[in-house]
């Protein structure tokens, strides 16, 4: 078994958690996504600092693609402040909040959280009843659960 590369942990915004959810109930029944940007690197000890909502460009209920002049910009932007694009945000509509095979295949970006949030019934929160959200490193094909605090 390969060693978890961390961070064991992350701390997640209440406003950047409000945010994900607000959009996951918004773009439903289709997969929402977007870019939660932070002051570093997520795999480098960065910490999250805003949630950027974008276009699923791929429109559908099973898959997500983040709209390729969306990721640009707030890729261009985020440099040009000395930030780093911290996490990779989707919805699954009725399925947990794990990353897919799909998801796994196509991480292209092994820096940074891969955050999950899904709207299925049985992954609301038992405390808040609020939809669950998960973050994971996914580095060369494995996957490694990163726990959120806040």
């Amino acid at each position: 078994m390969v060693a978890h590369p961390g961070p064991a942990t992350a701390e997640l915004l209440p406003e950047i958690r409000a945010g994900i959810i607000e959009q996951a109930r918004r773009e439903y029944p289709n997969e929402a996504c977007g870019l939660i940007v932070g002051s570093g690197l997520a795999a480098g000890g960065g910490r999250p600092l805003r949630f950027v909502p974008t276009r699923n460009a791929a429109g559908s209920p099973y898959r997500y693609e983040i709209d390729s002049g969306e990721l640009f910009t707030v890729t261009f932007e985020a440099d040009a402040n000395d930030e780093e694009v911290w996490g990779i945000v989707h919805s699954h509509t009725h399925t947990p909040a794990q990353p897919s095979p799909t998801d796994i295949s196509l991480a292209f970006y092994p820096d940074a959280l891969y955050v999950l949030v899904s709207l299925g019934a049985s992954e609301a929160d038992a405390g808040t009843g609020e939809p669950g959200i998960r973050a994971w490193r996914i580095v060369a094909g494995e996957v490694f659960e990163v726990a959120l605090i806040g």
